[in-house]
């Protein structure tokens, strides 16, 4: 008993150590061009933990104009949607990683300690399916698509087939209009990487043809930690056919792409990034990036273009000097994990440009992110301050209602938004919808 409660008392102390480091930070850099500060390099990282309380009656604050609804709650940690040809909605719903092992005593605590910042629901390991049968805004059926699913995560559909990225291999489903619940067992594409699976979501998309599914997995590590044999196959977006199953790395260095879209009427592929942490409150900036075959994007030797990271030993010089930079900084440690081209249909000040979502900081003080915010775009390339369109979720004494994870864009004009904290799904529109 004794043991335990100084067991308690270290984490307490532990806590209170993280909660104070790291404070007077810097102002978030955003854009194609920023000017990074120093690393800074300390014994422990800074930690404001989000404290968890139910909306009640409050909503997530949207522009004027604009109206927030729920369309489902109770749900089993929504990630990520996928908007059907008929208008129904897929949400993927569940959480992996769990086998992922401590390397250091701080990491038991520090794992702890962001667990109260989280939903304590359990994984739904399922998709669940919505219907608005009859275009009111009111999704009246909420069923169970799929389940028994292992952390599903990317979602992606082309011409009759519904893929879904778990945490440790691709399935299809076939998929026929209005249809509620799939008809047989998926069948697998290909495995994925899910030994230790640090970075354990697999986001997905697939190409305009249907020929290729893009599927991003995450490094096993903050910065090869664990070793690079670890990370073999990790850290990159794979290219998948979607036939076969055989695949490629498409992309290399990118340390946790949490999100992929393919930019409307082109081919190309954008991706929103996680980068490294533990080198101060405003390094390195996540990122969003349209992503180049064969391309090379610092991780783990080097951030944001050829800047080089100070702990990879031995580093490596061609490596660093190969690095592409991003094409557009979010802010540090904000956690971008939702990623979708507009519409003109939203409406004309977010007609063209990407919603971004930010599931928020846990290792920054003041914290960041939680938000939804649109990166406007012009011919094709991010221009602009990012607008903030979906705030509210965490007021500034702490308390956090939601933390958003994936968007989709509906292309009747309504962004769907799940929030993986109150386990709940929203839809914004302008408000004639």
């Amino acid at each position: 008993m004794r043991r335990a409660n100084l067991s308690l008392a270290a984490m307490t102390a532990f806590a209170l150590v993280l909660s104070a480091c790291g404070k007077g930070a810097e102002q978030q850099q955003y854009g194609p061009e920023v000017q990074l500060p120093e690393p800074q390099r300390g014994l422990l990282p800074s930690m404001v933990i989000a404290k968890p309380a139910p909306w009640g009656d409050k909503k997530p604050v949207v522009p004027q104009g604009y109206t927030v609804t729920a369309i489902a709650t109770d749900l089993g940690i929504p990630r990520q949607s996928l908007v059907l040809p008929n208008g129904d909605i897929l949400v993927a719903e569940g959480r992996g990683g769990a086998g992922a092992p401590k390397l250091k005593p701080k990491d038991v605590i520090a794992g702890i300690i962001k667990a109260k910042g989280t939903t304590q629901v359990d994984s739904g390991h399922r998709l669940t399916l919505l219907r608005d049968a009859d275009g009111d805004g009111s999704y009246e059926l909420k069923t169970v698509f799929a389940d028994k699913l292992n952390a599903p995560y990317g979602l992606a559909y082309h011409d009759g087939k519904l893929y879904v990225a778990n945490q440790d291999s691709v399935v299809r489903f076939d998929y026929r209009d209005g249809q509620t619940k799939a008809e047989a067992p998926p069948v697998k594409v290909t495995d994925l990487p899910s030994a230790i699976n640090h970075h354990w979501t697999k986001a997905m998309t697939v190409s305009p043809d249907g020929r290729f599914l893009y599927v991003g997995i995450g490094s096993n590590s903050n910065i090869t930690e664990r070793g690079m044999t670890a990370e073999v196959d990790r850290a990159m977006v794979w290219q998948i056919d979607a036939e076969t199953g055989m695949h490629k790395p498409y992309a290399t260095g990118l340390r946790n792409p949490t999100a992929l879209a393919i930019q409307p009427g082109t081919d190309v592929l954008w991706a929103v990034v996680n980068e490294r942490d533990e080198l101060g409150p405003d390094l390195v900036p996540d990122y969003l990036t349209h992503v180049q075959e064969g391309g090379f994007y610092g991780w783990p030797y080097a951030y944001w273009g050829p800047n080089p990271d100070p702990r990879v030993m031995p580093s490596d010089p061609e490596k660093v000097k190969a690095t592409i930079k991003p094409d557009y900084a979010l802010g540090s440690h904000v956690a971008a994990l939702g990623l979708a081209f507009s519409v003109p249909e939203m409406g004309s000040e977010f007609a063209e440009g990407v919603f971004v979502g930010q599931h928020g900081s846990w290792n920054r003080n003041p914290p960041v992110g939680y938000k939804v915010v649109f990166i406007p775009f012009r011919d094709g390339k991010p221009a602009g301050a990012p607008i903030e369109f979906m705030t509210g979720f965490r007021e500034q004494d702490g308390t956090t209602y939601g933390r958003p994870v994936g968007v989709t864009v509906d292309p009747r004009g309504a962004l769907i938004v799940c929030d993986d904290l109150s386990n709940t799904v929203w839809r914004v529109t302008p408000a004639k919808q």
